[in-house]
C-alpha cells in the first residue's frame, strides 16, 4: 500500500528536487569527465573551476545547457523512488526476524536498497550522462530517444552497451542509500524530538541534509567510476575505463586520491538538500498511511 499512496507525495518531491538540482548534476557530470580526463589545463575545452564550469556552459551552450540530460531521470522517477522507499522497508521487514542491532538493520536494509534501485536507473543513466557530456547546444543535441535507440543499435543492451558502468552504479546506490537511510534513522532515533513544529522540522531537515551529505562523500570514487565508464574515453575509440575497481585504481595511480573526490562541492549541494527533502516527504507520506491506514 506504501508503494501506491504515498507516490504522488514523493514523485513531486522528486521532479521538483530534479528541476531545481539538475544543474549542479550536469556541472557534476563535467567535472567528472572534464576535469578528470581533460588532456591539460591549456586545454581551450578544460574548465578551471566550478564557477568556470558555469559560466562556459552559459556562455557556450546557453540556459538549457544546464538541463541537458534531465528527461532520463524524469521518466526514472517514479520507477526509482517506488523501489527506493519499498525494498528499504522490504528488508528492514525481513532483517527484523534476525538478531541484529536496529542500526545496524537500518544500514543492511539501505545497503539492498540501493542496490535494487541501482538495477532500475543504471539504463537511464547511461543516457543521462551521454546526453550531458554533449558539448553542443541544447537543440543540437539528438533527443533522449533518438540517443538511447543509438546506443542499443551500436552496442546493445548488455554491459557494454545500455548498462554499461553496471558495477559502479550498484555501488554508488548502495554505498549512497546504506549510509544516508542508516545515518539518518540511526541518528534520529538519538536526538530528541520536538514538540516546537518549526524545531522538529530544523532537527530532521538537519539530519536528513547531514545524511545526503555523508552519503555523497562516501560513494562519490564510484560516481567517478561510473561517469568514466559511461562518459567519453580520453582517446576515441579506445575503451580505458570499462570495469569499476579497476577504472578507481587507474584514476588513483594517475592522478591521485583526490581525483575520485573531484566534483565533490556541486554533488553535496545537490544531494545534501535534496536527501533532506525526500526523507521528509517520505516520513510524512509514511505517517499519514500509518493513521489512516
Amino acid at each position: 500500500m506504501l508503494v501506491y499512496c504515498d507516490g504522488a507525495q514523493l514523485n513531486c518531491a522528486g521532479l521538483i528536487e530534479i528541476c531545481l538540482m539538475h544543474p549542479l548534476d550536469v556541472v557534476k557530470t563535467r567535472f567528472h569527465i572534464w576535469l578528470q580526463v581533460q588532456k591539460s589545463l591549456t586545454d581551450p575545452h578544460s574548465y578551471k573551476g566550478l564557477g568556470n564550469c558555469f559560466r562556459m556552459i552559459l556562455q557556450t551552450e546557453g540556459f538549457f545547457g544546464f538541463y541537458k540530460g534531465i528527461l532520463p531521470p524524469i521518466l526514472a522517477e517514479t520507477p526509482k523512488r517506488a523501489v527506493k522507499f519499498s525494498t528499504f522497508e522490504q528488508y528492514k521487514k525481513l532483517l527484523g526476524y534476525m538478531s541484529l542491532s536496529p542500526g545496524l538493520i537500518f544500514a543492511i536494509a539501505g545497503f539492498g536498497s540501493g542496490l535494487t534501485e541501482a538495477v532500475v536507473v543504471n539504463p537511464f543513466e547511461v543516457v543521462k550522462v551521454g546526453l550531458q557530456v554533449n558539448r553542443n547546444t541544447f537543440t543540437e543535441q539528438p533527443t533522449t530517444f533518438a540517443y538511447a535507440r543509438q546506443i542499443i543499435k551500436k552496442e546493445g543492451l548488455g554491459l557494454r552497451g545500455l548498462n554499461k558502468g553496471f558495477t559502479a552504479t550498484l555501488g554508488r546506490h548502495g554505498i549512497f542509500n546504506m549510509v544516508y537511510f542508516g545515518f539518518y534513522h540511526n541518528v534520529k532515533n538519538i536526538i530528541p524530538a520536538s514538540k516546537d513544529p518549526t524545531l522538529e522540522f530544523l532537527r530532521k531537515f538537519g539530519i536528513g541534509f547531514v545524511s545526503g551529505t555523508m552519503g555523497s562523500v562516501f560513494n562519490i570514487p564510484f560516481d567517478v567510476a561510473k561517469s568514466r565508464i559511461q562518459g567519453p574515453q580520453p582517446v576515441p575509440g579506445e575503451i580505458k575505463y570499462r570495469h569499476c575497481f579497476r577504472t578507481m585504481a587507474t584514476v588513483y595511480q594517475e592522478e591521485g586520491i583526490l581525483a575520485l573526490y573531484k566534483g565533490l562541492l556541486p554533488k553535496v549541494m545537490r544531494l545534501g538538500p535534496g536527501g533532506a527533502v525526500m526523507l521528509l516527504v517520505y516520513e510524512h507520506a509514511y505517517a499519514w498511511l500509518e493513521k489512516n491506514w
